[in-house]
């Protein structure tokens, strides 16, 4: 009998890491999938990211409390208003204010740690350096810094029992590309939310970079968004 290896993913509720913790269980790994409530405006997608872990049966699923809106200095963790376009050819090339400082070093520290405690040598994030906003943090010089990192930072990496993997399956791939791969294997992404500004009943604003790439990745397969079923796009 195989016994599968565990994996930490980064699990947002969104469309990119349920596509990822999709990737993840298909090689065969044993998903522990890690959520962060870190002081976002968008609160549904913890929800999400429940429901996912549910569906997906995964091995475990924690939610780990980070208060990063005690720095602000972000639209998704302060007051400041999320940008809106009307189209997704007018975001800009410009890191935007919906950029979260050092999100992702502290989330992959974090998932590091909880890597170490499980053995597990494997950890999946969804970061993607085609059809995303520019965050410095989603690039592969990026992740491949870390990975140093975290092979420098642990006992496993330093004794040399266990080389650490950051794995990034959709870094090189559009929001259509990542929408098709996870289509094949089944993902639901109806229960998926990306916008950055939600309206009070859960709908996606329609306007904000996340939403507008979204939607136009599934535009892209020949598909509506099934996240705006009821809704006028």
């Amino acid at each position: 009998m195989t016994i599968s290896k565990p994996a930490v993913v980064l699990l947002s509720g969104g469309l990119d890491s349920t596509t990822v913790a999709a990737i993840a269980q298909a090689e065969g790994f044993e998903v522990h999938a890690i959520s962060f409530h870190y002081g976002q405006r968008h609160l549904f997608e913890l929800d999400r990211a429940r429901q996912t872990a549910q569906r997906l049966q995964l091995a475990e699923h924690i939610v780990f409390d980070v208060d990063l809106a005690r720095f602000g200095g972000s639209a998704l963790t302060s007051d400041l208003a999320v940008p809106k376009h009307e189209s997704a050819d007018e975001i800009g090339t410009a890191i935007p204010i919906t950029y979260v400082p050092a999100r992702n070093t502290v989330f992959l520290s974090l998932a590091l740690a909880y890597a170490e405690t499980l053995a597990a040598s494997d950890i999946f994030i969804g970061v993607n350096a085609l059809d995303y906003s520019g965050y410095p943090d989603c690039r592969p010089e990026y992740i491949a810094a870390f990975e140093t990192l975290a092979n420098l930072a642990t006992q496993a990496g330093v004794e040399g029992t266990m080389r650490l993997k950051i794995h990034t399956p959709l870094i090189a791939l559009t929001k259509a590309q990542i929408i098709a791969r996870g289509l094949e294997l089944g993902v639901d992404y109806s229960q998926t939310i990306s916008c950055y500004d939600p309206r009070p009943n859960m709908a996606p604003c329609q306007h904000c970079d996340a939403c507008l790439l979204r939607i136009r990745g599934f535009e892209q397969n020949g598909l509506r968004d099934p996240s705006l079923t009821g809704l006028s796009i």
